[in-house]
């Protein structure tokens, strides 16, 4: 444990973002498992509503950063590809 001062205070912000961005990661693990859900039940209406949803998130934490924007990008392909593939 940090003797210093600033270093404790560090130590509680740092784990005050941990729990954040955990978070986030978290909501977008739940959305694109949705997606995944509703591409497997075959309704593309649906998976789309989900993709756009889950498409939010992941550019929200982007832009917080969170996530780098080249694995946002590719979570956000892989999902589109998933849901084009319905027919």
């Amino acid at each position: 444990m940090a003797n210093i001062k600033s270093q404790i205070k560090r130590v509680g912000t740092n784990e005050k973002a941990r729990l954040r961005n955990v978070n986030y990661k978290t909501q977008i693990k739940t959305a694109s498992k949705k997606v995944v859900s509703a591409v497997n039940a075959g309704d593309k209406v649906l998976a789309q509503n989900e993709l756009n949803a889950a498409n939010r998130l992941i550019d929200k934490s982007v832009s917080k950063g969170i996530t780098h924007y080249r694995t946002a990008a590719r979570q956000k392909s892989h999902l589109a590809g998933l849901v084009n593939s319905i027919n």
